[in-house]
């Protein structure tokens, strides 16, 4: 029956009339491609804000609740290349509308879910959704927009809603959980999906099957397992209370294990899911490095200061949204400024800059407490966003300028794979150094029952639940001491996060190469 269906979508490719139907349609293709991509990117960073109120209903562990966020970003960034490359092997319309579906019924179950192992479950389900629509939706922009001008300005506007549906997560989070209640912030995608697959049955173009290079199943498991159970050790790590710590490292090196047999199969096999011969190019690869370090630096930072906000400062989640505000726009406008800048100053000073700021943004993180400080806070949102945004842009350049014509797409799928597992480790590496060093720096309360003491250490969110139960003097007193406890896990994550942001813009400015004015062919691929 496959075989059947995907025949018919390459007849239809053949048929002059359909591809004409479709290139007249282009700009609705990119509108519908770029809305999907919108969901995808939001569900990243949708749950930063609503943490609070998820915890109080749930009352997740601390490694629960890391796992409740992390897992979105953990599924997609591994399956990203399975499910590309086999879309082009079965036909990329039909991976959207199935995504849309798996997209759809795993929002409803997150939606509704009675525990942490339900929602954790459900937001691994959003992420194999997620993982079937984002690598077809590059693939179909690069078909449907034969015009190579209209192809950029397609591209474009693709980079800018990825950007930005991070940045906007955290934003409707905090209108949904302010007015309605935390599961609306999945609930949310099912009617807007409603309307989407309808539309996406129309307007999607068929692409032809390409089954001429065999599909590597082996290669999909080790890629999966293999970062998941790394993530997992990493997360374990930080309390043991899962399988303890020892059990914890033994699963994190089977991870490194996994990854290491599959980039040796990658190299062996005539067609490798993952093309792995590009790193070999010292610009990829730092390109790679930076596009992984500074999601790393953005995305897990972004949790920890959207918890800061609310529990620390006090504020609602809907103030807490617009607070952080100043980060979306400055991420739009470092994207739009990103390309003027990189060719008035190059593409070194472009990447290196670009991190430089950030990792300078973060530093008066440093100095800040219990205490309100909204100017200085909104210049380093917009430190981080412009700073985070031009490095990327300028990284993706990088990348697609280090890799030749022929091997593109898999340069696009390392991309893309580097941006969600920097947004998965991110969380992981940086949430774990928060656990470590939160639960021994709160002290135990006078008045508080050793077993509150030890919900309490969990999480920030932990304590501020138990000490809205505790009702007495030591309530107010326990939350005050957990506050100051978080504030001083923050300062770990973000002395962490400096560092790597130092380190790998002193290697980008060291380690990417010139360009050589003299080969006119890099040229024309850098404005490809």
């Amino acid at each position: 029956m496959i075989t059947v269906g995907v025949e018919a979508e390459s007849g239809a490719v053949r048929a002059g009339g359909v591809v004409h139907e479709h290139r007249a349609n282009r700009w609705w293709i990119l509108v519908l491609l770029c809305f999907s991509l919108l969901l995808i990117a939001v569900d990243a960073t949708v749950l930063h804000i609503a943490v609070p109120a998820l915890t109080a209903a749930l009352e997740p562990s601390s490694v629960e609740l890391l796992w409740i966020i992390d897992i979105y970003s953990l599924v997609v960034a591994p399956l990203l290349v399975t499910f590309g490359t086999l879309g082009d092997r079965y036909g990329r319309r039909r991976f959207v509308l199935a995504g849309y579906v798996v997209f759809g019924l795993a929002s409803l179950a997150s939606a509704f879910a009675w525990s942490p192992q339900a929602l954790i479950v459900s937001r691994a389900l959003l992420g194999v959704g997620g993982a079937m629509i984002m690598p077809a939706t590059l693939s179909i922009i690069r078909q449907v927009f034969t015009d190579r001008r209209e192809r950029a300005i397609a591209l474009g506007v693709w980079s800018a809603v990825a950007a930005a549906g991070a940045a906007v997560g955290p934003l409707v989070g905090g209108v949904l959980v302010e007015h309605l209640w935390w599961g609306a912030v999945f609930l949310i995608n099912v009617p807007l999906l409603i309307v989407a697959l309808p539309l996406a049955v129309r307007l999607l173009p068929p692409s032809e099957r390409r089954s001429g290079h065999p599909w590597d199943a082996l290669s999909a498991v080790l890629s999966t397992l293999g970062i998941l159970s790394v993530a997992f050790g990493l997360k374990e790590a930080g309390y043991g209370h899962t399988i303890g710590r020892g059990p914890s490292a033994v699963v994190f090196v089977i991870g490194v294990l996994l990854l290491i047999w599959f980039v040796r199969r990658q190299r062996r096999l005539a067609f490798p899911l993952l093309d792995i011969g590009l790193f070999a190019q010292r610009g990829f690869s730092t390109g790679v490095a930076c596009v992984l370090f500074a999601i790393f630096a953005l995305v897990g930072l972004e949790l920890m200061l959207a918890q800061y906000l609310q529990l620390v400062l006090g504020l609602t989640p809907l103030a807490a949204a617009v607070r952080m505000l100043p980060l979306m726009v400055a991420a739009i406008a470092g994207g739009l400024a990103a390309a003027h800048v990189l060719q008035r100053i190059g593409l070194r000073a472009t990447t290196s800059g670009g991190l430089a700021l950030t990792a300078l943004s973060l530093v008066p993180v440093l100095t800040w407490g219990v205490e309100q400080h909204p100017v200085m806070l909104t210049l380093c949102f917009v430190g981080i966003g412009f700073g985070v945004e031009v490095a990327l842009l300028a990284a993706s350049d990088t990348i697609m300028a280090s890799a030749p014509e022929s091997r593109a797409g898999g340069a696009a799928a390392i991309e893309e794979t580097a941006y969600e597992l920097g947004a998965g480790l991110g969380i992981a590496v940086l949430g774990t150094i928060t656990a470590i060093v939160y639960a021994p720096s709160l002290a135990t309360v006078p008045g508080v029952p050793e077993p509150l003491m030890a919900e309490a250490r969990e999480s920030l969110a932990s304590a501020a639940h138990v000490a809205a139960e505790t009702g007495s003097a030591a309530g107010p007193e326990l939350l005050g001491a957990a506050r100051v406890a978080f504030v001083t896990a923050l300062h770990s994550t973000v002395v962490v996060s400096v560092v790597l942001l130092c380190m790998t813009a002193l290697a980008v400015a060291v380690l990417i190469p010139r360009p050589a004015p003299s080969a006119p062919e890099d040229d024309e691929r850098l404005s490809a």
